[in-house]
C-alpha cells in the first residue's frame, strides 16, 4: 500500500493513470463550494515540501518495479499540487527516469503568476488548470481563496503560462447554476479564454453533493447551450463516467469492495477512505461509475453527505 501514489485510476481522459499527491488533504490555496474531496482544512498559499521527496521517489520506484507502465503520471490528489517546493524536483526525476510515460499535472492555476513555479512544471506533457469564473464575485463565492490570491493575477498566470509552455493546456471550467452561469460571467469567462489560448476547454458541472447545500447540476442541454453562446471550436462537455469501465485500470474488485461496504451501512467519503485504505480521488472516481448506473446515492445528512445502496 502507496501513501504518495494511488491508483492507476480509470480516467477517460488520460487512460491507465497513476496519480501522485504532493500534498496532505486537505491543502490547497481554494476552498471550493463544489469540491468533491471536501472543505478546506488548511487553506494556504505557502509553499513547503508537504510531502517528501525522497518517499515519493521511493514509491515511484517501487511501483515501476513491479507494475506495467501507465498511460500518465498525474499530479492530483487532494489538495493543490503546486504548494509543494519540490514538484519540478519530482517532474525532472520522472522525465528522466520514464521518459516514455507522459506527465499531467491537475492544478487549480491560482500559483501560476509566479514565474518560478511556471517554471518548474514547464516539463509536463499536458496541464489542466481550473477557472470557474472571471468576475470578482463570482470567484469568490465559487472558489473561496486564500485572501491575498488576486482574480486578475491568477488569469494573467494562465496567460504567461500559456506564452512559455510547449505541451497541451486543457482549461477545465465548471459551471454552477446562479453562480457564473450568467451572461456577463460567461462573457468574461469567454474574454479570458480567448486570453490563455489552451487546446481544449473542458466544460463540466457538478457530478454530486459539493461543499455546501443547494448546489444545482446543469444538464447536458444546458451546457450545450453555453457551448453555442460562446462559439468556440474546442469546448467539450465532459459527463461521461460509465466509459471509465471500459478503461483497463477500471477494477471490478474495487467496485464490489465498495458496494459491499456501503450495502452494510451507509458511508461518507471519508468513511471508505478509512475503511477500504484507497485515496479520496480513487473512490470518487468509482462513486461516479456507481451513481451514474443508479447503484449508489448520496443523503446529506448532520455528519456530511452519506453514500447508501439504491434499493430496487
Amino acid at each position: 500500500m502507496y501513501k504518495y501514489l494511488f491508483g492507476p485510476v480509470p480516467s477517460r481522459r488520460l487512460g491507465m493513470s497513476l496519480g501522485v499527491d504532493l500534498v496532505p488533504h486537505k491543502v490547497c490555496s481554494l476552498n471550493c463550494i463544489y469540491c468533491e474531496c471536501g472543505r478546506t482544512t488548511n487553506l494556504t498559499t505557502e509553499r513547503k515540501e508537504y510531502v517528501p521527496y525522497d518517499k515519493v521517489i521511493e514509491e515511484l520506484k517501487h511501483f515501476m518495479s513491479n507494475n506495467p507502465a501507465p498511460d500518465y503520471i498525474t499530479f492530483s490528489g487532494s489538495g493543490e499540487p503546486t504548494l509543494n517546493s519540490r514538484i519540478g524536483d519530482v517532474i525532472n526525476y520522472i522525465k528522466q527516469n520514464y521518459p516514455d510515460i507522459s506527465l499531467a499535472l491537475l492544478t487549480n492555476g491560482t500559483l501560476l503568476n509566479n514565474k518560478e513555479i511556471r517554471k518548474e512544471i514547464l516539463k509536463t506533457d499536458l496541464v489542466l488548470p481550473s477557472l470557474d469564473a472571471a468576475s470578482d464575485n463570482a470567484y469568490r463565492k465559487i472558489n473561496r481563496p486564500f485572501h491575498s490570491l488576486d482574480l486578475s493575477d491568477y488569469i494573467n498566470g494562465l496567460v504567461e503560462f500559456r506564452k512559455e509552455y510547449k505541451g497541451k493546456i486543457w482549461l477545465e471550467v465548471l459551471i454552477i447554476p446562479e453562480y457564473n452561469d450568467d451572461k456577463e460571467n460567461l462573457k468574461l469567462l469567454k474574454e479570458a479564454i480567448l486570453k490563455i489560448k489552451p487546446e481544449s476547454i473542458q466544460l463540466n458541472s457538478l457530478d454530486r453533493p459539493g461543499v455546501i447545500d443547494g448546489l444545482r447540476t446543469m444538464s447536458r442541454q444546458e451546457l450545450q447551450e453555453i457551448v453555442n453562446y460562446w462559439e468556440l471550436d474546442n469546448v467539450e462537455i465532459i459527463a461521461a463516467a460509465p466509459e471509465r469501465k471500459d478503461i483497463k485500470s477500471y477494477r471490478s474488485d474495487t467496485e464490489s469492495a465498495i458496494l459491499e461496504t456501503i450495502f452494510r451501512r451507509p458511508c461518507t467519503l471519508d468513511d471508505l477512505v478509512k475503511i477500504l485504505g484507497l485515496h479520496i480521488n480513487e473512490i470518487n472516481k468509482y462513486l461516479d461509475v456507481l451513481e451514474s448506473e443508479k447503484k449508489v446515492e448520496p443523503i446529506r445528512q448532520e455528519r456530511g453527505v452519506f453514500y447508501q445502496i439504491i434499493k430496487k
